[in-house]
């Protein structure tokens, strides 16, 4: 849904039909799960519980929504089958908020809750709760009813998690704003056993972003605690490339187990970056580069290097390749730099404005010839093109740095030290 969405209200979504692009109904809505946030800031909606034919109750993840709109939610058409279980740090908004008591923070006066809104953030994919619609006046059948409003989620109190207090819970919501880099650094010095109770509060893709930026040691822990089917998960919401290492770290018999549970397609692209050698093109690839047909214009390339989820690595070109679009590709035509998009119209084709004179690496260049590459065409990313041509991924510069950094380099402080101005 584009950014200037109408408004939804929850209880309109209560038993709606949920599609696949196919138009095949894959379930109803039975709930949403929100994450609540310190501040009185509107919480976050993270997904849907979606009851399938079976009377399973799965977890929609509101980045695989399409669409909300005339009675009924699309999907992309990708659906994860295992069950939902309810986690620390998240609400069910119907079972859980609705008939509420809370509190207006203006009048002091007590109210309860009717139903909230939804509405998608502008040019983003994450979606809030930012109303709540209410009825003043005291609780109970017998008592007539008073008058109804629609006030801001930051009006209210009675909801949002405490600013003070002891728990993951709260622990967790203090990490919001910041960078994955910065919080796996807080992990990196946290006992194992509060390490653990940090990891359980995150959502799926929070830890993914987060685990790919902790030593190896602690990605392993991490995912020894976790239950197999969420430990599969989260490998799935982890870049291909960070999945691979991670599994390379574990012993034979849990890397197939766990690869068994993630998802086909992710599973895939992780088995066959598993199949080269560590410090390889093939073994530091990302499967997951932006491909584009000779066809698509420069409007289209923009619209995909915009994309919130991408590393600014991957967004620094786009590749232009036959079709299929996605890893292995069909014959790769060159690349295309972002610097260069923004220099020809939006109706340009990208096939008419490559870039062939950038020779792309093979999946079996060591190292220093891949850094060595980076450096000589001073490049952020590097194709990876096996022997028939195909695009079979890109070597992005951040994923050398990780490999060519001492173990330890997470112990020293690389954060700059704050100067405080004289009094």
């Amino acid at each position: 849904m584009a950014g200037g969405a109408p408004r939804i209200f929850v209880s309109h979504l209560s038993g709606v039909p949920v599609f696949d692009p196919n138009g095949d109904q894959v379930g109803r809505v039975r709930d949403l799960v929100a994450m609540l946030r310190v501040g009185g800031r509107p919480p976050r909606l993270l997904g849907l519980v979606v009851e399938v034919v079976s009377r399973r109750r799965i977890f929609l993840p509101m980045t695989r929504v399409t669409g909300v709109e005339s009675g009924q939610v699309i999907t992309t058409g990708v659906v994860n089958m295992r069950r939902f279980e309810q986690r620390p740090t998240e609400r069910l908004v119907l079972g859980e908020l609705l008939d509420r008591r809370v509190t207006l923070g203006a009048t002091g006066e007590e109210v309860t809750v009717l139903d909230v809104a939804i509405q998608q953030l502008p040019a983003r994919r994450d979606w809030e709760i930012d109303r709540i619609f209410v009825r003043k006046g005291k609780s109970g059948a017998l008592r007539r009813r008073g008058e109804t409003l629609t006030v801001e989620w930051s009006a209210v109190t009675g909801f949002s998690l405490e600013e003070e207090g002891q728990g993951a819970e709260n622990l967790v919501a203090t990490f919001e704003q910041m960078r994955p880099a910065d919080v796996a650094n807080v992990l990196h010095h946290l006992t194992p056993k509060r390490r653990a109770e940090v990891a359980s509060a995150l959502d799926d893709d929070r830890l993914a972003d987060v685990m790919e930026e902790l030593p190896e040691d602690e990605q392993v822990e991490i995912l020894g605690k976790l239950k197999e089917e969420r430990a599969a998960d989260v490998l799935e919401a982890m870049d291909p490339d960070d999945a691979a290492d991670l599994l390379s770290e574990l012993p034979e018999d849990d890397k197939e187990r766990l690869l068994t549970l993630m998802q086909p397609d992710d599973a895939a692209d992780v088995r066959r970056l598993l199949s080269y050698e560590e410090n390889t093109a093939g073994g530091l690839m990302t499967t997951e580069p932006i491909v584009l047909r000779p066809d698509a214009t420069v409007a289209d390339a923009l619209a995909r290097v915009r994309q919130a989820d991408l590393s600014p690595a991957l967004a620094a070109q786009v590749y232009v390749c036959r079709p299929p679009d996605e890893t292995p590709t069909g014959k790769y035509l060159g690349t295309v730099h972002f610097q260069r998009l923004l220099r020809d119209p939006p109706f340009t084709l990208v096939s008419s404005i490559v870039d062939t004179d950038l020779p792309p690496l093979r999946p079996d260049a060591s190292l220093p010839q891949v850094t060595t590459h980076l450096a000589a065409y001073n490049m952020v990313a590097v194709p990876v093109v096996d022997e028939s041509g195909s695009l079979l991924g890109a070597v992005t510069v951040d994923d050398v740095l990780d490999h060519l950094l001492p173990d330890d380099w997470r112990e020293t402080d690389f954060h700059s030290e704050e100067v405080s101005s004289g009094q």
